[in-house]
């Protein structure tokens, strides 16, 4: 959850880089014969909206493998098949109020031969302290979700709310609604801007991310689910870790940290009873846990609601707004994450995988540890990728 999780993303990244997406292959003439072309689908109007489209630069197969081999990856793990072309899209979203908002990402595209199809990669960043970080203000061959490109995938990478086209607003920072929105809506916009441009996808859709990321893709996944989208059809599965799903256990992990750190203040907090708390002692709390989730020197401002509703142990409204834990998947969701992690407690996967076993999920949901020691949450950074990538290699065709 610390925005320094995105440089050990980057460092961690060991894998084989590959390809780019062209145009579909327009159609043929009209004798009596042919079947009547159907009408295209109506282009979203208001959230999922197109709004501007950018093309920024496409990034070379060569200068990908330097950018890799500077931050120490071993050369014989990487080798970059083809250039990736970004682009920079803005679309319109929703705020933590309901309100509609321009919000931007990037799109990844590997550079494959014309007609070539492949799937989509909905990729989810970690926090970041810094806007200038955002995907969408990022492409440069380091950026993971050029990296993930390079592999085969078009990549929609979004922003969120509070950084990129909407810098400035809050970000609603563990609020499941608006953090889905954003990926819904961006995932809608890119699938218009390549169905304008006849940039070709194969029909698959993979949702993955690390910390924030996690917990952001898995918020997607139950919207697309809940509001039955037409994405969803397309959806292969999710692979996510390190997230806080279960936002009141991983409050109560971080509490703990704070007892661990400040005893005298610890030996005054317990869950269930920190509405008792006088107002100054309440402030001192929360900037201790605040502490430990966002440092202090970032240019992104966020909403930090999910404090105040933890400290005042309204644990109904935490579920209502920001757990995304407790529900009955029906696409494969794979969890991983580490014992030892103290940023996000191991707590909040074990608590997810029961909670959706027992509404019914079975095998659908797993949860694999990392064998990292310590098995920390940036310790396990580059054993989740190398998860993930196996994991999606295994579904994902025409890579």
């Amino acid at each position: 959850m610390q925005g320094f999780v995105r440089d050990w993303l980057r460092l961690a990244l060991a894998v084989v880089l590959v390809a780019f997406v062209a145009g579909c292959g327009g159609g043929g003439g009209g004798g009596s014969g042919d079947p009547v072309a159907e009408e295209p689908p109506a282009l979203p109007v208001g959230p999922g909206e197109l709004k501007s489209a950018v093309q920024l630069r496409t990034l070379p197969a060569a200068e990908i493998a330097a950018a890799l081999a500077d931050q120490g990856v071993p050369p014989q793990l990487v080798a970059p098949r083809y250039d990736v072309a970004t682009y920079r899209l803005e679309h319109l979203t929703t705020d933590a109020q309901g309100r509609e908002i321009l919000a931007s990402g990037l799109v990844g595209v590997p550079v494959k031969a014309a007609g070539a199809r492949s799937p989509v990669l909905g990729w989810q960043h970690p926090t970041l302290l810094r806007d200038a970080e955002a995907p969408g203000n990022n492409a440069v061959p380091s950026e993971l979700a050029v990296m993930f490109a390079s592999l085969g995938y078009v990549v929609a990478a979004p922003d969120y709310v509070g950084y990129g086209a909407s810098r400035g607003a809050p970000h609603p920072y563990l609020l499941a609604a608006p953090s889905a929105a954003a990926v819904v809506d961006f995932l809608t916009a890119a699938a218009t801007w390549r169905r304008i441009n006849g940039v070709a996808d194969n029909g698959q859709l993979f949702l993955a991310g690390y910390s924030e990321g996690a917990y952001v893709s898995m918020a997607a996944h139950r919207a697309l689910q809940a509001t039955g989208s037409p994405l969803l059809a397309q959806l292969q599965g999710v692979v996510a870790g390190g997230g806080p799903y279960d936002v009141h256990a991983a409050l109560d992990g971080l509490l703990d940290l704070v007892k661990d750190e400040q005893p005298v203040l610890g030996a005054l907090l317990d869950p269930g009873l920190l509405r008792y708390l006088g107002s100054s002692l309440r402030e001192e709390v929360r900037e201790e846990l605040l502490k430990h989730l966002l440092p202090d020197d970032s240019d992104v401002v966020f909403d930090t609601g999910f404090i105040d509703r933890y400290l005042a142990d309204d644990r109904a409204a935490i579920e209502r707004l920001s757990s995304v834990h407790d529900w009955l998947p029906a696409h494969p969701v794979r969890l991983f994450h580490g014992r030892d992690d103290r940023t996000v407690p191991y707590r909040s996967a074990t608590g997810t995988l029961e909670a959706m076993r027992l509404r019914g999920a079975g095998g659908l949901v797993t949860l694999t540890d990392c064998t990292a020691t310590p098995s920390s949450h940036l310790g396990c950074v580059p054993e989740f990728l190398a998860f993930m990538l196996t994991r999606l290699a295994g579904v994902a065709q025409d890579l």
